[in-house]
């Protein structure tokens, strides 16, 4: 279902998948240079669906910032803007009738990931886990000892560089956390089978802490 948020220094377009009974609310948090319509994040969108779970994808960007991010690239590694973003949408989220029942998760890609828990760290009685995808976790900086949610970071086997990052993120997570390796997989999940196991664990991950009603 289209949706149009209206925040208060933006107007971001959405797309919420909302099965009955949902057992729970994952918000996804693209990675560099993507939007709500990224396919990776839409096949896991529809995996977690299938399982219970409500979604919702959402641009990060205006239309006007998008255009001036393709030429500059200023934005998407913009994390303070980003995260600023996301914690808008969990507000309104939180003031929403019909959604604010729901506890919330994140699943962030990329640079995403970092924004995410920057967002976690803002928000950690609205926030109850946390996922990352090939996750720069590591750009989330002073924020990661503030992080309380449940947080799994899924990197690639072969993707070097994000494993030794993420590993090191691990030392300075203080709450529940796991590092899941992908065997043969890299940066993107494009290799058969990885994106599915990708969605899996996240799934796993959700319903283990999204799995009840929240407080109204």
């Amino acid at each position: 279902m289209p949706l149009f948020l209206t925040l208060s220094d933006a107007g971001l377009a959405a797309d919420l998948l909302q099965p009955e009974m949902a057992q729970g609310l994952v918000v996804f948090v693209h990675g560099s240079g993507s939007s709500r319509r990224s396919p990776r994040n839409q096949q896991v969108a529809h995996y977690l669906s299938e399982r219970g779970l409500a979604t919702l994808l959402f641009d990060l960007l205006t239309e006007q910032e998008q255009r001036i991010d393709n030429v500059t690239y200023e934005m998407r590694f913009d994390i303070p803007l980003l995260s600023r973003r996301i914690i808008s949408v969990i507000d309104w989220l939180g003031y929403d009738h019909e959604l604010s029942g729901l506890h919330l998760g994140l699943f962030g890609a990329s640079t995403g990931a970092a924004a995410a828990l920057v967002a976690a760290a803002e928000r950690p009685d609205a926030i109850r886990a946390v996922v990352s995808r090939g996750g720069r976790t590591d750009l989330a900086e002073e924020s990661l000892g503030r992080v309380a949610a449940p947080t799994l970071q899924i990197v690639g086997g072969e993707d070097h560089e994000v494993l030794r990052l993420n590993r090191e993120v691990s030392q300075r997570l203080h709450g529940e956390q796991q590092v899941q390796i992908v065997p043969g997989a890299s940066h993107l999940f494009e290799e058969p089978g990885t994106l599915n196991e990708v969605a899996r664990l996240a799934g796993d991950w959700f319903t283990r802490f999204l799995n009840s009603p929240a407080e109204r």
